[in-house]
Parts: structure tokens; C-alpha cells; sequence
């Protein structure tokens, strides 16, 4: 059953490659297609387009099936093409001729459109929740290990001391920076697409504003040809800001690959944690952290993947859209999972107080024997010579005291005007004002 099918039926091959994963993909999109309907009717309404006893009757059997998708009760059927054929022809079969009216002045364009933004809103909240979550971890294990020595690699070459209070802070600030990225993808998000139709607006007086309002937007797609040029747009965006997440995931997990290994020993997770081989009994695998490095590296493809997609479509619609589901939908779940796990692994992982104590890690306190040279008064390119020639000559004796107070430094973490800065940037989501009009929607 289709919306747009009149008289003739279409060849059994062609609708199975054109619905595709449609009915798979779309039960994402079913609570949020009610909303849609929820906002849409009371703008009809309002038009005079329907009736007071209508809207009454249509809202409440909209609910009613609402509820029907929040028990899990909800299904598409084989012979329906997509949610919105299933939600329009669910609703007619329960209250009759006025369940037909639900789809005057809207398109299944811009109905897919408002119920794609109702979702991604959505999935934008539970992907910066989480991303909280972790940010918060890593400030706590920034703290609790600030004064634990590390070694700090240029070119996989050792280079100068470092400290895990400043490798757990560094990926802390890093998810700030990515949820600016995220946040820019929820401002182009966060705009209603409804009332374009096909792309090309309707001689009914819509309400744009106020199907706006009622569904929680911060302001119009205003044009109805650019509400339509919109698709694929926000989805590369949002895909860029997930990809900015996911850089920063799989960069921490080659880290911890890499320095958990036996050769350099500086982290370690319980065995419960890593997997082992099927011959050599002494393994402890960070099968965790790999998959999340290689899951996170696919998210990353996921702009360049919807931008070949959508590169020199002209204005309007076209069915190509339809396959950018396929590709998006399942990064957010994958992402979420990639955001839960590494918290897991976090919160028990373990470091090694005592890495600098070996001998080997002696000339990467270098600098700071120049540097106590230069405070005496040396220039710094003499300073540096002299060391480079003890190096050279095997005289060369660490300065192990370590003293750095500037700002970001090892001594100065300033991880309280990194979490002002997360904390700006969370609040500007207002996932509070959104949350409570969709409520009053569903009240």
C-alpha cells in the first residue's frame, strides 16, 4: 500500500529495489513521524481545515498509536512501503474519513524531512549525553593522576615528560572542541522543513510558525526550495560531527593499544577487560579498544560517503535521498556504543606510577637541563649545544625535577576552564526547551 498509488500496480521487482530497507530503517522514524502529524494537524486546524471534533478525534488516535510505538507494539507491515503510508492508513482504518485529511498541505518530502529533524534531534541528545558522560571520566582521571610522570613521544621517538593528568585532560578538551562541531550540526538541524511540500510550498494559508513552534524548532527552513535542498545537506553536517567524536575516540584507543602493550607498559586494564588467544596463553588483547579504533575510523568516512551521494544533485527531490538512512542510521548507534564501552574501559583502567624510573627515559628530561642553563643565563642555542655535546659524549646526567606551572602545562592543568568551556557549549543545545514542547505536544 502506497500513498501515491492509484489504479495501476507496480512490477513486484521494481517495488522491492525501490522500498529497500525502508521498512527496516523507518521504524527509527515512527514516534517522530506521529509528532509530525501531532503538530501538522493542530496547524490545520487552526486553517480551518479540519474541524474541532476532527483534530480531537485524529489527536487522540494519534496518541493512542504513539503509545503503540513507546510499547514496542507498533509494527510496519509487509505489503505497507514506509512509516508514513503505515501511521496515515493505521489511522484511517481506526477513525475513518477524517484520518484521510491528515496529509492536506504536506508532501511526503517534507514529511520525511521534519520526521528525519525530530530524529536527529534526538539522536544529537543521546550522543552528547554521552559524550558528557565520558568528558566527565576523563577531567576525574586527569585529576586523580596529575602528578604521574609519563613520557610525551614526537615521531614515535622519545620526547619530552609528560604526565597522565595531561593525556587524560587533552581528550577531555578534545570532546569540547567536537561538540562545537556537533552543536552546528544541531543549529542546521533545528530548523522546520514543514509546510515546503514538495519543495515548492501549497496554496493552503499554512501556519509554518506555528507547526515551528509546536515542535520545539529554533526557526524555519524559510524557503520551501532550499527546506528541500536541505537533505543530504544536514546530513553530511551531522555526519561531520560525529566524525569529530569519533577522531577523538579512535585516536585514544591506538594510544591505549599502544601503550598497554608489553613493550611499553604504562596502562593495563583486569583481565575481564581484554580478550586472549587461542595458542599463546599470555595474551591480553585490547580487542575493545581495536574495534572501537576501526568503528570510529568508518564514522569518519561517513561525510565523504554522503557528500559522493549527494554531489551534483540538482534542486529537489530525488530518490538517491532515500539511501542516506542506510548510511547514517546505523553510525549513531555505533557511536553510542563506541562513547558506553570506553567509559567501561575507563573506569578501570590502571596506570604505572614508576615509568620514568627506568634509565632508558633519561634523555627526555633534556630540556629541562637546557632550560636550567638558559635560567642561569646561558643563551638557550649554547645551552643546547652543551647538552646535545654531553648527550654525544655520554656525560650527559636528567634533571628529574620537573617544574611547569604556565598555563595547559603539566602543573596547571586548568581543567576547571575546560569544563566552563563543555559546559558552555552543552547548555547552548537547550535540550530542556526542546524536550518540553514536544511534552505539551503530547499532552
Amino acid at each position: 500500500m502506497k500513498l501515491w498509488q492509484k489504479s495501476s500496480s507496480v512490477n513486484s521487482m521494481v517495488n522491492a529495489f525501490t522500498v529497500g530497507k525502508d521498512r527496516e530503517l523507518d521504524r527509527n522514524l515512527a514516534a517522530f513521524d506521529v509528532l509530525g502529524s501531532l503538530a501538522h494537524t493542530q496547524m490545520l486546524e487552526q486553517i480551518g481545515l479540519l474541524t474541532a471534533a476532527e483534530l480531537l478525534e485524529i489527536q487522540s488516535a494519534l496518541k493512542q498509536i504513539y503509545s503503540e510505538i513507546q510499547a514496542g507494539s507498533f509494527v510496519i507491515e509487509a505489503e505497507v512501503e514506509d512509516i508514513h503510508s503505515q501511521i496515515e492508513w493505521l489511522l484511517t482504518q481506526r477513525i475513518g474519513e477524517a484520518g484521510k485529511k491528515i496529509h492536506s498541505g504536506r508532501s511526503r518530502n517534507d514529511q520525511v524531512l521534519v520526521d528525519l529533524k525530530l530524529y536527529f534531534r534526538f539522536e544529537i541528545q543521546q550522543i552528547v549525553e554521552k559524550t558528557r558522560v565520558l568528558f566527565e571520566r576523563f577531567q576525574h582521571l586527569s585529576e586523580q593522576h596529575k602528578s604521574v610522570l609519563m613520557p610525551g613521544y614526537t615521531h614515535f621517538q622519545m620526547a619530552m615528560p609528560s604526565s597522565f593528568g595531561l593525556w587524560f585532560g587533552a581528550y577531555a578538551e578534545s570532546l569540547v572542541d567536537d561538540l562545537e562541531m556537533v552543536l552546528a550540526a544541531w543549529k542546521v538541524t533545528n530548523k522546520n522543513p514543514l509546510g515546503s511540500a514538495a519543495g515548492y510550498g501549497s496554496s493552503f494559508p499554512l501556519d509554518r510558525q506555528l507547526t515551528t513552534d509546536l515542535l520545539g524548532f529554533d526557526s524555519l527552513n524559510y524557503n520551501v526550495v532550499y527546506a528541500q535542498m536541505g537533505r543530504g545537506k544536514t546530513e553530511r553536517v551531522l555526519a561531520q560531527g560525529l566524525s569529530a567524536i569519533a577522531a577523538t575516540l579512535a585516536k585514544f584507543s591506538m594510544d591505549a593499544c599502544w601503550y598497554m602493550s608489553q613493550n611499553m607498559g604504562f596502562i593495563r586494564f583486569p583481565d575481564q577487560l581484554t580478550t586472549g588467544s587461542s595458542i599463546m596463553p599470555h595474551k591480553k588483547n585490547p580487542d575493545v579498544l581495536e574495534l572501537v579504533r576501526a568503528r570510529c575510523n568508518k564514522i569518519q568516512s561517513l561525510p565523504h560517503e554522503i557528500a559522493l551521494m549527494t554531489t551534483n544533485l540538482p534542486s529537489g527531490y530525488h530518490r538517491d535521498l532515500q539511501l542516506l538512512k542506510e548510511n547514517l542510521f546505523p553510525a549513531f548507534g555505533s557511536l553510542k556504543e563506541c562513547l558506553d564501552i570506553l567509559d567501561l574501559m575507563l573506569a578501570h583502567i590502571e596506570v604505572n606510577p614508576g615509568i620514568l624510573d627506568d634509565a632508558k627515559y633519561d634523555h627526555i628530561f633534556s630540556v629541562e637541563v637546557v632550560n636550567k642553563q638558559v635560567l642561569a643565563g646561558v643563551p638557550f642555542r649554547e645551552a643546547y649545544k652543551n647538552i646535545g655535546c654531553r648527550i654525544e659524549s655520554g656525560t650527559y646526567q636528567p634533571d628529574k625535577e620537573i617544574s611547569h606551572s604556565h598555563q595547559g602545562s603539566m602543573g596547571n592543568l586548568m581543567n576547571d576552564a575546560i569544563k566552563t568551556e563543555f559546559d558552555r557549549v552543552y547548555k547552548a543545545f537547550d535540550f530542556e526547551g526542546v524536550n518540553h514542547r514536544l511534552e505539551k505536544l503530547l499532552e
